[in-house]
């Protein structure tokens, strides 16, 4: 299997509303970046036009420029937005002391499902979204993503290493590696459950995934 990448869980931060008043400071370019994760989390990045985001805020095209350079600084922007979002989701769910670790993750879980059916499956992971257009992405990108499924794979590994000081995971159990292919099935499940506009593909992932802690974790082999 190759090396997992070992980075330090970005610090996290609140993603509030822009405030509703555009004379504001920084109110246009907040409006921007939350229409743009919207429409990204739906449609993805190249199918999803500047003017499809600009009517949806209200602004002319001379404001975006004004805050972004081009479309590939303000994906970028986005990534970096959504990336602070979501960590600061993860640790709400995977630091609640007043749960089990094991608890916390299916927590999370739990949470993820009512949001994609509140939003009737139309939205889905804007980082996994991106992953799936990379060949047509530029490729600035690539590393920006991987560094943000990193910082998710160490935040849940955290949680798993917490798991285990609790008795309930096997003390021999790669947390690392677990927390990799949780977000690596996830990913997947999240694509599945927007196709089928269904529960029931994160349903049976992390019923698999869970099931497959009680195993003894046996480290792959590399070539």
């Amino acid at each position: 299997m190759p090396e997992l990448i070992n980075v330090t869980p970005l610090p996290s931060r609140r993603r509030g509303r822009p405030p509703k008043d555009a004379s504001q400071p920084g109110a246009t370019r907040a409006a921007l970046v939350r229409a743009g994760v919207a429409l990204l989390t739906e449609k993805g990045f190249s199918a999803t036009g500047l003017d499809e985001i600009l009517k949806r805020v209200g602004v002319p095209k001379g404001s975006f420029y004004h805050y972004f350079a081009s479309k590939e600084a303000f994906g970028a922007a986005l990534v970096d937005d959504y990336a602070a979002y979501f960590a600061a989701r993860l640790d709400r769910f995977f630091l609640d002391e007043t749960r089990p670790p094991l608890a916390r993750l299916q927590a999370f879980i739990d949470h993820a499902q009512l949001g994609m059916a509140r939003h009737d499956f139309q939205r889905g992971c804007l980082v996994g979204n991106l992953g799936q257009e990379m060949g047509a992405l530029p490729a600035a990108f690539r590393q920006q993503l991987r560094a943000v499924f990193s910082d998710w794979q160490a935040r849940l590994a955290a949680c798993l290493v917490a798991a285990q000081a609790a008795g309930e995971l096997d003390p021999a159990a790669d947390c690392a590696q677990l927390a990799a292919a949780f977000w690596i099935g996830w990913e997947g499940a999240v694509l599945r459950a927007k196709l089928e506009a269904s529960v029931v593909p994160l349903e049976i992932f992390s019923q698999f995934f869970f099931a497959g802690l009680s195993r003894p974790i046996t480290p792959m082999q590399g070539d």
